[in-house]
């Protein structure tokens, strides 16, 4: 009976605790090369970062991805529907979630916690890190490698070609400055500020002398604003009731932050965004 007790009761606290405790243990003492994969043609997945489950969920099918990070599942850092990110598991992005897991490959950013890359390769699995594109050209070149990776090259490059298309020539530049969240500007050495000029809109923190992460205050847009102002955040001075009423010759513009800081499929709804901004400033009398 008391056997039967702990075998019933293995999805309970203990039970957690001892899976804990034994998939550390495995960590510890696996050795570090690469468990083969089940289906080395389509490894499965565990992805740790939003900006690269927004790619995978767009190359692999639902099978292949054992998790997406569970920063997919918060509107505020998701960049993939919500109702996308409720078909997959997620992950907290611990060593031991991911190592009960066992997927083929593990997916995440530079920034990974030594410690934890370490416990992951010493547990058999295989971690392919990526850094944030700074260009549309790195943006289209990662979804080619990620693709790779998980054995989807076809589907890669088709994301790729759309992502690295160009769009139909803009008319004269617009004074544009994106005010992103804590009231910060991008610098010009970012993917978003290369989508900006793209579309036709010229750098407002460049005529402002900014560079990235420069805080624009409130006061500072009112005494001397540009043609648009796309707002991305929602500090006070951006929720200020006098943006809504309007300033004279600036058309204020909401820019959702989910389309600042990653590349892939991003691009293209960033691009959109952007794209429609433009036409409703030129269709206005």
């Amino acid at each position: 009976m008391a056997r039967d007790r702990i075998t019933r009761g293995s999805r309970g606290r203990c039970g957690r605790a001892l899976l804990a405790g034994l998939t550390l243990a495995l960590a510890a003492c696996a050795p570090d090369a690469p468990v083969q994969p089940k289906n080395p043609a389509h490894p499965t997945i565990v992805s740790l970062n939003p900006c690269l489950d927004a790619i995978l969920v767009e190359v692999a099918p639902p099978d292949q991805v054992l998790a997406l990070s569970h920063y997919s599942r918060d509107p505020s850092s998701s960049s993939i529907p919500a109702a996308t990110a409720a078909r997959y598991g997620v992950t907290g992005g611990t060593a031991e979630e991911v190592i009960a897991a066992a997927p083929d490959l593990v997916l995440a950013s530079i920034f990974l916690p030594q410690p934890t890359r370490a416990a992951l390769e010493r547990a058999g699995l295989r971690v392919e890190t990526f850094g944030s594109p700074v260009s549309i050209a790195e943006s289209a070149a990662q979804v080619r490698s990620l693709a790779a990776l998980a054995g989807r090259a076809d589907a890669g490059e088709a994301l790729a070609a759309r992502i690295a298309a160009t769009p139909p020539a803009p008319g004269a530049p617009i004074d544009a400055l994106l005010w992103q969240p804590g009231e910060i500007v991008a610098g010009e050495q970012t993917l978003v500020a290369e989508l900006l000029r793209e579309a036709g809109f010229a750098s407002d923190a460049v005529r402002r002398g900014l560079g990235q992460a420069d805080r624009v205050s409130l006061e500072a847009v009112l005494a001397d604003p540009p043609q648009v102002l796309l707002v991305a955040g929602d500090a006070a001075g951006q929720r200020h009731p006098v943006l809504a009423q309007g300033l004279t010759g600036t058309h204020v513009a909401a820019f959702d932050p989910s389309l600042i800081y990653c590349g892939g499929p991003t691009v293209l709804r960033a691009r959109a965004r952007l794209a429609g901004i433009r036409a409703a400033l030129e269709a206005r009398p």
